[in-house]
């Protein structure tokens, strides 16, 4: 998940909890960070502490490298284009909405303002990403 908001990411770490999804939830502040991560550059440089993510959180309004960019580069990268991204932000902007799809995001979320309605889309997510869809083989994790 890469996302600013330290409360934010406190509440997607307690509704994940609270749909009991087993998957580990790794947590960057930008998307410089980000990149950093998928790429396993500096901090991120160990594989057991950074495993290549089956799915990307990514907001869109990060200091440093927004989450279009970031989102913009992932897609451009052969290595990375298919690791599936979601847009999870407080923006209802159209224009962010089209300009997301347009760079290849996966889905569009506006981020829920009641704790059980995150839970709601955390249980969503986990289903449909990790029980439903069938994704590339190496895709999620290697």
């Amino acid at each position: 998940m890469a996302d600013d908001d330290e409360e934010d990411l406190m509440l997607a770490r307690s509704a994940l909890a609270a749909c009991r999804l087993a998957n580990d939830l790794h947590c960057v502040r930008n998307g410089e960070e980000l990149l950093d991560y998928l790429y396993r550059r500096g901090e991120y440089s160990d594989l057991k502490h950074s495993p290549r993510p089956g799915l990307i959180l990514l907001d869109l309004n990060m200091p440093r490298k927004d989450g279009r960019e970031a989102l913009k580069e992932i897609k451009a990268d052969p290595d990375l284009r298919q690791i599936p991204i979601v847009i999870l932000t407080t923006s209802k902007a159209e224009e962010d909405i089209y300009r997301t799809y347009d760079l290849g995001a996966n889905s569009y979320i506006t981020k829920p303002v009641m704790f059980n309605s995150l839970v709601e889309v955390m249980q969503s997510l986990g289903k449909y990403w990790f029980e439903i869809v069938d994704l590339p083989v190496g895709s999620s994790n290697d």
